[in-house]
């Protein structure tokens, strides 16, 4: 385990090269003092996992805006726009229905009385899967769903980021307790 992250980090490390030599001969070349000061195609520790936290918590955003939503809290946060991409990919349509109705259900918390969710039948009674009935269950959904997105989505933004902190300082730790016991 301790191995894989260490090449993990190794290879992130030697991304950044690569990226940079791209952003050299592109367009992007005359933005480059600015995407420096915003570490923006910094892999180190600290930008990734605001990056990781920016596309964990614009990931809940509807459809197309995920990607421009990441990019702009990634130069806010001074995040990496890589692994902020990336890490938008948690949702995918498998996916958004269930992190939708756990969304509702954490809306149902925070707010008073009781809210229950719209079952499935109600917006598609022979249970096919179309754009236009996860639209109209999501309609459905109403208040609960807007007070829950918000929350899951700073929540998911609070473990990417921790979780990226934890596996980033991992192999150190590992070495520091390993140090110690040598003492």
């Amino acid at each position: 385990m301790m191995q894989m992250l260490c090449t993990l980090r190794r290879w992130l490390r030697g991304l950044e090269p690569q990226v940079r030599g791209r952003i050299q001969g592109s367009w992007l070349a005359r933005f480059q003092p600015w995407l420096e000061q915003r570490a923006m195609f910094r892999f180190q520790r600290q930008p990734l996992a605001r990056g990781v936290a920016a596309g964990m918590f614009c990931g809940l955003i509807p459809g197309p805006l995920q990607i421009p939503g990441t990019v702009l809290v990634c130069a806010w946060l001074r995040g990496n726009v890589v692994a902020g991409g990336v890490a938008t990919f948690y949702t995918n349509p498998l996916t958004t229905v269930p992190l939708y109705a756990l969304a509702f259900y954490l809306g149902a918390l925070v707010m008073p009385g009781e809210q229950p969710l719209p079952a499935w039948g109600s917006v598609a009674p022979d249970g096919d899967f179309s754009v236009q009935a996860l639209a109209t269950w999501m309609q459905a959904l109403g208040t609960p769903l807007l007070v829950g997105l918000p929350t899951l989505a700073a929540l998911m933004a609070l473990l990417g980021y921790a979780a990226v902190q934890l596996l980033w300082l991992t192999p150190a730790l590992q070495r520091r307790r390993r140090w110690a016991r040598g003492r």
